[in-house]
């Protein structure tokens, strides 16, 4: 099989969105070509349409290639939950939390079966497959529980390229130190370096990269400029770095930065709306009264609660809730806003039945099977009969607890103990299928399991309608395509703006034959 691999000096040093400009760049010159990540660590996932989960970078990296995002894509995800331990996703299913030694112990062998299966399947359907490497490729204490990097460029013969971000500092040292802990065999698979986030003037690095390919005998096949396009990061400490991006923005909508806030690529559409401002906002730091306050889903999502509880910030979002503030949460942050959430088995990380925010009178049970489907549904609020795409990925269950609610909207369950709020305030659904979230009368308290609420651009246009009405500024058309074109927009010009400073030509000459 023909096929690249991607790996880079450090973490972050930008192979996701290289890999992603690649699958682009081949695609348009007529290749069919799809990515591949054998394992990835992250908190932003996707549901596939088979109902599998892989990484979010992954399912990006397959609509840069014009093809659906599959689980052979990303046979092994981890998600990280705390205490050392990861939720491991193997071919799209949950099989388990482990810690790292029992990983290891357990899955590295079923996990390697499963990577060279998918590549097989991959690559009897495509022309290319780009594969994409995580962190580095020279740790050389874990290089023997490596699934990611050089095992499988050997395993398919890769043309590699190796991605340093220049913008650190240190990138010459990073490619020299890196090449050197290769083993013979992995270091002649590296056909090119390319040099990435370079800030500044061509010319005053070619005495660099002169000696650079000098010293190693590899070519630099590009360098390429820091780019400012925003695609989702997996980490979530890179939230910080979108602080205060668009201090002329007409709204200010706060999402709270959970200790394991999980699926943050919910708000990119957010964040692409030229008159939101969106700030991601640490539990321990003052809320003060934006427009709107989102709390995002999270891997764990009981300790979480605990967390915005210790940190005082539970008691600043329901006095914010009280005095007329918008709080809209999805999926672990719709648990958070109900009465009780109760972790019989420990699925999330603590065991035990704890109170919410009791800002939605619902009470979520965490057990069972996980829920990983994609979802087509019809909008009853802000705006009846909108369609509406997304997916949910949850273990629990919610029930509203008010009765009489209870009743006319359909939810089901056993009636339990109401708030006075609930009492007093009526709950309706926000979709045709009910069990997907809850507005108030008022819609000022938002629920919705749903993933990708945002990324439905009338729906999105219609909630931000009702927070500028609340400001008496003018609303803004509704009547604009959805999320995916504007990222279709944002790929054509990161794979537009990669193939002016990569040799690509270079890089597939070095295909075997």
């Amino acid at each position: 099989m023909k096929s690249i691999m991607v790996v880079g000096t450090t973490s972050h040093a930008g192979k996701s969105l290289m890999t992603a400009a690649l699958c682009r760049i081949l695609a348009r010159r007529g290749w069919r070509v799809a990515p591949f990540k054998g394992q990835n660590m992250a908190l932003n996932s996707y549901v596939t349409a088979s109902g599998g989960e892989i990484g979010y970078a992954q399912a990006l990296q397959a609509w840069a290639a014009g093809i659906t995002p599959r689980i052979e894509m990303n046979p092994i995800l981890l998600k990280p939950q705390g205490d050392m331990t990861s939720q491991v996703i193997m071919g799209g299913r949950s099989v388990g939390n482990v810690t790292a030694q029992d990983y290891y112990d357990r899955y590295f062998q079923p996990g390697w079966q499963v990577i060279e299966e998918s590549l097989r399947r991959l690559g009897s359907e495509f022309d290319v497959v780009v594969c994409e490497g995580a962190g580095s490729p020279a740790e050389i204490n874990l290089k023997h529980r490596d699934l990611t990097n050089m095992r499988v460029a050997k395993h398919v013969n890769a043309a590699t390229l190796l991605v340093v971000d220049i913008d650190r500092g240190g990138a010459f040292a990073h490619v020299i130190g890196t090449l050197e802990l290769l083993e013979p065999d992995e270091r002649a698979l590296i056909k090119g370096v390319v040099i990435n986030k370079f800030r500044g003037q061509r010319s005053l690095l070619q005495s660099g990269i002169d000696w650079l390919e000098e010293r190693t005998g590899i070519p630099v096949l590009g360098v390429i400029p820091y780019m400012t396009e925003l695609f989702p990061s997996e980490d979530s400490l890179d939230l910080l770095e979108r602080r205060g991006r668009k201090s002329n923005a007409e709204l200010q909508i706060s999402v709270l930065r959970l200790p394991r806030i999980s699926n943050f690529t919910d708000f990119d559409p957010l964040e692409a709306e030229p008159t939101v401002s969106l700030e991601y906002v640490d539990p321990r730091d003052p809320l003060g009264y934006p427009d709107a306050v989102v709390i995002p889903g999270s891997k764990t999502t009981i300790p979480d609660l605990l967390a915005l509880q210790k940190s005082g910030m539970a008691a600043e979002i329901q006095a914010y809730a009280a005095s007329g503030g918008t709080v809209l949460g999805i999926c672990g942050g719709f648990q958070m806003m109900g009465k009780i959430l109760a972790d019989p088995e420990g699925i999330e990380g603590q065991e035990g039945r704890f109170p919410g925010l009791d800002l939605i009178p619902i009470r979520t049970l965490i057990a069972g099977a996980k829920i990983a489907r994609q979802r087509m549904v019809s909008s009853n609020y802000p705006q009846e009969g909108l369609p509406v795409v997304g997916y949910e990925l949850h273990h629990g269950r919610s029930q509203l607890l008010d009765e009489k609610a209870q009743r006319s909207n359909g939810l089901g369950g056993t009636p339990g103990p109401s708030s006075p709020a609930a009492e007093a305030v009526a709950y309706h659904p926000l979709f045709d299928d009910a069990s997907l979230g809850l507005v108030d009368e008022t819609q000022s308290i938002w629920g919705t399991y749903l993933h990708g609420v945002f990324d439905n651009g009338p729906w999105r246009r219609a909630w931000l309608n009702r927070l500028r009405q609340q400001r008496g500024l003018k609303a803004l058309p509704t009547g604009i395509a959805n999320y995916r074109n504007e990222r279709e927009n944002m790929l054509d010009n990161l794979a537009k703006t990669v193939e002016a400073h990569l040799d690509v030509d270079r890089l597939l000459a070095s295909f075997k034959s």
